[in-house]
């Protein structure tokens, strides 16, 4: 008992620097400004369906950090939905599969107009490492039209709020943004 509490007294603390101010604030600025052009856009808070066509599950993880305490993305009113007849929004990871190919163009078909789609991390946009696999189809662009593309292995959650964010602002416009784009303004 004696030696595990001295180690517990002896060992520093093993812990990361809290985010500086500017980052929340930051992100507490694009999180409204999503809000505001999707209530613009759909006349009221933005719904998201996520669909894994494919991924290692890096990205849903980076995309699951957006409902944790720190992002909270309900307070600004984007919601995660179950169902793609309720959602404005696909946010699609990973390279197309050969069995999800049908399933994502349904996902799509079903989600009703005006709908944005982000296609989330490297593999959606060229299948990255799954390039070239016997059961890969193609990236997310070859399924179904993509509004934009938020590069990254995965992607921070900041960098996909910034990729929703662009999607709504560049609707119908294909864009790229990737980590060293920096945030968009």
């Amino acid at each position: 008992m004696r030696a595990l509490l001295r180690k517990i007294w002896t060992t520093p603390v093993v812990a990361e620097p809290l985010a500086p101010a500017d980052d929340d604030r930051q992100i507490e600025a694009m999180a409204r400004q999503v809000d505001a052009r999707a209530q613009r856009l759909f006349g009221r808070s933005l719904h998201i369906r996520e669909v894994d066509a494919g991924s290692c599950n890096g990205c849903e993880l980076e995309i699951g950090a957006l409902n944790n305490p720190y992002y909270d993305l309900e307070r600004f009113g984007m919601h995660f939905v179950a169902s793609p007849r309720h959602a404005d929004c696909l946010l699609v990871t990973g390279p197309v599969t050969r069995n999800m190919a049908d399933p994502l163009k349904r996902t799509y078909d079903a989600t009703p107009d005006p709908k944005i789609v982000v296609a989330v991390g490297d593999c959606a946009r060229d299948c990255g490492i799954f390039a070239g696999g016997y059961g890969v189809v193609g990236p997310v662009s070859a399924i179904v039209p993509v509004d934009v593309v938020v590069g990254g292995c995965p992607p921070t959650p900041q960098l996909i709020l910034a990729g929703i964010l662009a999607a709504l602002d560049r609707r119908g416009t294909f864009q790229r943004i990737h980590p060293t784009d920096g945030p968009i303004a």
